[in-house]
């Protein structure tokens, strides 16, 4: 009987020999593997901190005892040893699990944390709340490397030096953000884990001892418990000494014996600890191991070789994006991109590698991405910027006060803006539209496929304005790729299908779904309906949709973005203002509720913004 299948919450895990977890251990990453491979998903992350989960839970008593997982798409192994790894196969599918860890799934997930640096906030809070409360439980955050550039967690560890309460920091250090870390504080803990003289003649003095007949053994032990000695005796104090918190380490993060013996002894502490555990990103799988951003959120895969299976797909909106400022860049010196810890993923990598010294990645640090590219803007360069839409949410101020306000010139890629598959709630970029659309100076471009986005980029820089282009994670519609770049008038709408009967407007790719229904309504209904591709949500094209609104009674805004403060409610106004008086207004989008993880197709479903959605509700809208 494998050992997994007798492990059915953590106090199971506390009954194994250090050799049964080796084998459990490795159990566990022949599981991860095949479920990834299978499905997708987060796999090199997860790979590395099996041991480091095992021993957590092991050492503490959860959930009383709180774990925070900062980064939360490595805690599948966490998932699988608290009673979910008979559901483990359906993470990130509709129904299934959430690739996250969810205080709604399960008393063991302590918080939600898809977006990375918040665990140190929320752990201090926790702490603090403990010790008024006069509870004794241990709080434990887990954060990555790559998560100490966020500037919440730099805030957080100041104010934890300066409180001090009882609390313990796992810092996992695998050199890895998505892509390799870079800074200064990388490079600290660098230095940390290889450039200490301690540590070289810690580990020379504790072979030499164990060697020793009889006695080695107790002079080993010995040895360690001087080990503090040593270390202040021959090393200057790291960063977290001089913020009041207690540095340990480094600690080898797949010994597993290591790692118990640390975690009981940060147990003693009655204030903040930082235990600092070196791990290797896709431990125990060759091709993670040696290609971990590819596997840091993995398509399917065959596991004998680790080789993607991709279906014959038109490349996607991340790519073309990503090959169109590569010749923008190529034409143009002036032109800088800056990432925040994410190349590969937003289509940058390919002129990072051109352009080694014209891409900045900035590390996880999107507010300081952003007022970055406002400085370089003012400084006669031109900035631009691929973020996530999920991530964009972390700079509002710095849009808002420090680019809108001032109509700094920058280019913004929204990337997985609208539905995304499989990453849950924490992870939907469904609220760009309402947070950008109220801001002054502020232009805001949907193209409807990947040749419009190209244009769209290249136009971008002559707008003199910050200019925010939202696209979708999934592949382009595949259209023909115009080879020269053409100019697209600023807040110009264009009419693809014209009808009598019904006016849909919509936005982004949905353009294909609107057309698509609106055949299917002429032929089967006798319904005519009008197309237009939005494009720029704002500035809006009132010229073009005031002169429909005047003729077309029945009106059907899409979006896959939140209604509320979205296109809608700029349609919605237009019509109150009395210029599209008599008209009815139905909204297609995402209503206020929070988006259960699912692929983006059945997604577009569930919020009828397919086209067999989008025909249902305009055939009950027009008979209704």
């Amino acid at each position: 009987m494998p050992l997994l299948e007798r492990i059915n919450g953590p106090d199971d895990l506390k009954t194994l020999e250090f050799q049964e977890l080796e084998e459990l251990a490795a159990e566990i990453r022949d599981l991860l593997i095949d479920v990834v491979s299978k499905s997708g998903g987060h796999l090199a992350s997860n790979l590395g901190v099996v041991e480091l989960t095992l021993a957590l839970h092991r050492v503490f008593d959860v959930p009383k005892d709180r774990i925070i997982w900062d980064v939360g798409h490595q805690c599948y192994t966490h998932k699988i040893v608290t009673g979910r790894r008979d559901r483990i196969h359906s993470i990130r599918k509709k129904g299934g699990l959430c690739g996250y860890p969810d205080i709604f799934e399960s008393e063991y997930d302590s918080l939600n944390t898809g977006h990375a640096s918040t665990s140190l906030a929320f752990a201090g809070g926790m702490a603090l709340a403990r010790d008024r409360q006069n509870q004794n439980h241990h709080i434990v955050a887990v954060l990555g490397d790559g998560a100490l550039t966020g500037g919440v967690a730099l805030e957080a560890l100041n104010h934890i030096g300066q409180v001090k309460p009882r609390l313990i920091i796992i810092l996992n250090d695998n050199k890895m953000s998505i892509s390799p870390n870079v800074g200064g504080i990388s490079k600290h803990l660098n230095y940390l884990v290889s450039g200490r003289p301690y540590i070289r003649l810690k580990e020379l003095v504790q072979a030499i001892l164990k060697s020793i007949p009889g006695i080695g053994k107790s002079m080993a032990d010995l040895a360690r418990k001087i080990e503090v000695l040593i270390r202040s005796m021959m090393v200057p104090g790291s960063l977290f000494d001089e913020l009041g918190v207690k540095y340990i380490g480094p600690v080898n993060g797949h010994n597993q014996a290591e790692l118990e013996k640390e975690l009981r002894e940060a147990r003693k502490y009655d204030y903040p600890v930082l235990l600092h555990v070196v791990t290797e990103k896709g431990h125990g799988y060759r091709p993670a191991e040696e290609n971990p951003s590819s596997f840091h959120s993995s398509l399917p895969f065959e596991v004998a070789n680790g080789k993607f299976l991709k279906a014959h797909t038109p490349p996607s909106y991340s790519t073309v994006f990503g090959r169109t400022v590569q010749k923008i860049m190529q034409r143009d010196d002036d032109v800088v991109a800056i990432t925040a810890a994410m190349p590969e993923g937003t289509g940058l990598d390919i002129s990072q590698k051109e352009f080694p010294d014209r891409v900045y990645d900035v590390g996880i640090a999107e507010q300081y991405m952003f007022d970055m590219a406002g400085g370089l803007s003012l400084g006669g360069l031109k900035p631009v910027i691929s973020v996530y839409s999920t991530f964009l949410q972390r700079a509002v101020d710095q849009v808002t006060h420090d680019l809108s306000l001032m109509k700094i010139p920058v280019v913004v890629g929204i990337d997985r803006a609208g539905l995304v598959s499989g990453d849950g709630p924490t992870h939907q970029g469904i609220y760009d539209i309402a947070l950008l659309q109220p801001l002054p100076h502020v232009v805001l471009i949907a193209p409807r496929d990947e040749n419009e986005l190209q244009h769209a980029i290249h136009s971008a820089f002559s707008y003199s304005s910050p200019v925010f282009i939202r696209y979708p994670k999934e592949p382009g519609q595949g259209v023909d790729m115009e080879a020269q770049f053409r100019d697209i008038p600023l807040g110009k709408s264009e009419v693809l299908r014209q009808g009598k009967d019904l006016l849909i407007l919509a936005v982004g790719p949905l353009v294909y779904q609107a057309l698509k229904a609106a055949q299917n309504l002429s032929r089967n209904n006798g319904i005519e309906a009008t197309v237009v591709d939005v494009r720029f949500i704002k500035p809006l094209d009132r010229d073009l949709i005031l002169n429909h609104l005047q003729q077309i009674k029945h009106v059907i805004t899409l979006e896959d973005g939140v209604r509320k403060g979205g296109f809608s409610t700029l349609i919605r106004e237009l019509i109150l203002e009395g210029n599209g008086s008599g008209c009815r207004l139905l909204c297609l989008g995402v209503p206020e509720e929070i988006v259960v993880t699912a692929s983006r197709s059945e997604l577009l479903a569930q919020y009828q913004l397919d086209a067999a959605g989008v025909e249902r509700a305009a055939r009950e809208f027009m008979h209704s």
